[in-house]
């Protein structure tokens, strides 16, 4: 996960937030107490994952509570364009319905952000409002779930 992060993170930063110094530098500690969060049900993590082992993407479930949760997703910059972000949140949502018995998922992005937006609008997401993502203007989807 640390290499995927890091290989990445000027494509990233190109669209969201980068994630500082300190996320790299204790990134062992914050990844150990995430994995005890995601054991406890507080957040789902899910890998993406080419046949040679190497990561190439991550879609996650946070702030789970209440029957819905925070979606949120990264693909490599070597795998856009293939379809895998679609992909990989329309199984998250399945998940999300079937094996967390979440009823609703949130996510937003960044209004430059124009790739994620249509992954979210391919995935059943709705535009629900304005906020703030990456340190500029951007839109709160919503998405409801049925089993």
């Amino acid at each position: 996960m640390l290499a995927f992060e890091l290989e990445n993170r000027a494509y990233f930063a190109a669209h969201v937030s980068d994630r500082g110094e300190a996320y790299f530098a204790e990134f062992a500690t914050r990844h150990a107490d995430l994995l005890a969060d995601q054991d406890a049900g507080e957040l789902h993590f899910h890998l993406l994952v080419e046949e040679d082992g190497r990561v190439v993407g991550r879609v996650n479930l946070v702030d789970v509570a209440d029957g819905s949760a925070e979606l949120g997703y990264r693909i490599a910059e070597h795998a856009t364009g293939r379809g895998l972000a679609t992909a990989g949140v329309l199984e998250v949502c399945r998940l999300a319905a079937r094996e967390y018995e979440l009823k609703e998922l949130r996510a937003g992005t960044n209004l430059t952000n124009a790739a994620s937006q249509a992954v979210l609008a391919r995935a059943g997401f709705i535009p629900v409002g304005e906020a703030t993502y990456g340190g500029g203007p951007g839109l709160t989807y919503v998405r409801s779930l049925s089993v």
